[in-house]
């Protein structure tokens, strides 16, 4: 009755008024004349505040967690190192094994879940499916090569250390398993997520993580009370293949047929919202159905939802609005990965940790490498491979999580564990860089910076205004690319051979789709809400850029100019110039007219009114 956050103190009293004393404690003695019916609480002042904290404590996680990130992240980044060492310092921090405010485990997983399950979802919608298959010959060889190699490599170290080979073995295959976040962030910070290096590791994780799967399935069979033995393993995992068999048709299914038609009905509404909303369904549906009903983990769901959305149009969209909400549940991760951490665990089995991340930093790498360059890749790609591959991750807490409940694991262990998760996740963004550049490693070519072209023009919106825009540029010989939110118009641009980009330019990574980085100049030929906010993205992505804006009233264009654009054109100022030229009758040369033209322009913009001339 007084269970909750922390100690509840309150007035208790019975049918007569009778006051009965509360202790700190989740339990109060009744007196014989009473029943658990009878009793009447009034709370005091200090209950209620409590209980209200308590409600709170999804948004007080949320946020506590936030801001730490944001605090440590930023010094970090000061420091020359990456912010994933201050994420999951911010973890230590708002951990229960230090001082201070002590943020929901629970309730910090759950953020962390949404947080790969919209990561692992971008990184889907970027990858083809011809990709995944293209390295499935070194992905699936390579995978099981290094599990096996990483396995027995701390089985044995254990073992000289005292440990049975049972703890041994699943605390080897615990650590054996990298974090698709991480890979992918890390990957995708050096430009080499979509390179034959990303390739590769994004499949050779896909392979761990169904032999993932498959251990959690088979360590109760063979550990604990319920063990069975070997009699039922065949069946159990040909029920689990089978699961597998039919998630990957249903995904396919609901991707070529299902998926796109529904976006097309939600997007034809034209609404921002709606579509987002559509996106999070998706990724989140796929996620939570995949490991509820076909029994893979969420991450795995979320990577097929991607590749299932990615078939379609939709895809540069969809990855565009995922994007912000992305980067601060992926951050979240981190966070929870740092509350699992005990920072005196490190001095209680120093020598274990040690053993751990040695195997984790130095021996899944070498056998990562000696598989990818044994399968005829080049010493860079391998090397790259394998450092990508040299840290722990989500996956390694779910099974040390079963393998403790089991009894096989003890805390050390447990601790070891998260302890060479923390330092190989925190260490994995320098030991690739530093790989990459000893290897010889040298940026892809998509990831290369291109040369701005003048000739290359970008055209937002393709109403009246942009269609003409578009048909003078092509008089000129310009490379004109059209950003267009209404479906239908994408569609028929698309038939006649435009280039096009379905989107919502005021979403991240929009104009990035359209090659703003390249660009010439930036024609804004419809309103857009947010202009200002507009004109700053592009011109930080490309300083040399030539933005022409349109806007409705004159009272815009200071904003718009400071935000930098370089020439905004105001409905208002335009008509007005346009009727005035009509009417105006001086039999003036063409020389005097424009000058006087421009001079009415120039007072308009500056936003002194006109002058009537008599």
């Amino acid at each position: 009755m007084f269970g909750g956050a922390g100690a509840l103190r309150g007035s208790v009293s019975d049918a007569s008024g009778s006051p009965i004393v509360a202790r700190r404690h989740n339990c109060v003695k009744l007196p014989d004349h009473m029943t658990a019916a009878t009793l009447v609480i009034a709370p005091t002042p200090g209950y209620v505040l409590l209980r209200a904290m308590h409600e709170l404590t999804v948004l007080m996680t949320f946020a506590a967690g936030l801001a730490a990130a944001l605090v440590l992240g930023f010094l970090a980044k000061r420091l020359r190192v990456s912010p994933i060492v201050g994420y999951l310092i911010a973890g230590i921090v708002v951990g229960p094994f230090t001082a201070g405010y002590v943020a929901d485990q629970q309730v910090a997983d759950q953020f962390a879940e949404i947080g790969v399950i919209l990561l692992l979802f971008g990184v889907g919608l970027k990858f083809h499916l011809s990709e995944l298959l293209a390295v499935w010959r070194i992905a699936i060889p390579g995978a099981l090569f290094q599990s096996a190699i990483s396995t027995m490599s701390l089985a044995l170290l254990l073992r000289a250390m005292g440990w049975d080979w049972t703890s041994g073995i699943v605390l080897g295959i615990s650590i054996s398993v990298a974090s698709t976040v991480v890979m992918a962030l890390v990957l995708a910070d050096r430009h080499d997520l979509h390179a034959p290096i990303g390739h590769i590791a994004i499949g050779w994780t896909v392979v761990e993580d169904l032999l993932t799967v498959t251990v959690l399935l088979l360590l109760p069979m063979f550990i604990g009370p319920d063990a069975v033995g070997s009699a039922n393993v065949g069946a159990a995992l040909g029920q689990a293949a089978l699961k597998i068999v039919a998630l990957v048709v249903l995904v396919i299914v609901l991707g070529k047929w299902v998926i796109p038609r529904a976006l097309e009905q939600i997007a034809k509404v034209r609404s921002r919202e709606l579509f987002t909303l559509a996106i999070l369904v998706v990724a989140l549906g796929i996620s939570i159905g995949a490991a509820k009903l076909f029994g893979v983990s969420m991450a795995l769901g979320a990577f097929l939802a991607g590749l299932a959305v990615g078939r379609s149009e939709f895809a540069a969209r969809a990855a565009n609005d995922a994007l912000p909400m992305r980067d601060a549940f992926a951050v979240l991760f981190f966070v929870s990965v740092g509350m699992l951490c005990d920072p005196s665990a490190f001095g209680r089995a120093p020598l274990l940790v040690v053993a751990v991340l040695a195997v984790v930093l130095v021996g899944k790498p070498l056998a990562a490498i000696i598989v990818v360059r044994g399968l005829g890749k080049p010493m860079s790609t391998a090397v790259g491979v394998g450092a990508a591959l040299s840290q722990v991750g989500e996956f390694s807490f779910i099974l040390g999580s079963a393998a403790k409940g089991l009894g096989v694991l003890s805390n050390d262990g447990w601790n070891a564990m998260v302890g060479a998760s923390i330092l190989s996740i925190a260490l994995n963004p320098t030991i690739y860089r530093l790989a990459r550049k000893s290897s010889g490693m040298v940026a892809e070519p998509q990831a290369a910076t291109e040369p701005v072209d003048p000739r290359r023009c970008i055209v937002i919106g393709y109403g009246p205004v942009g269609q003409t825009v578009r048909k003078i540029l092509l008089e000129y010989e310009a490379i004109v690319t059209v950003i267009e939110l209404n479906l239908d118009t994408v569609r028929r641009l698309r038939a006649d051979g435009v280039q096009v980009v379905y989107g919502d330019v005021l979403r991240p990574g929009t104009l990035e789709e359209a090659g703003i980085a390249s660009a010439g100049s930036l024609i804004v030929s419809v309103e857009v809400e947010d202009a200002a906010e507009l004109i700053r993205q592009a011109r930080s992505v490309n300083p040399a850029l030539r933005i022409l804006v349109r806007c409705a009233h004159l009272r815009d264009v200071p904003a718009l100019r400071r935000a930098g654009a370089t020439v905004v054109a105001a409905a208002e100022a335009e008509v007005a110039l346009a009727l005035a030229e009509v009417l105006d009758t001086d039999a003036d040369s063409e020389h005097a007219l424009e000058m006087r033209r421009e001079a009415v322009r120039q007072r308009l913009y500056q936003g002194d009114p006109p002058q009537v001339r008599s």
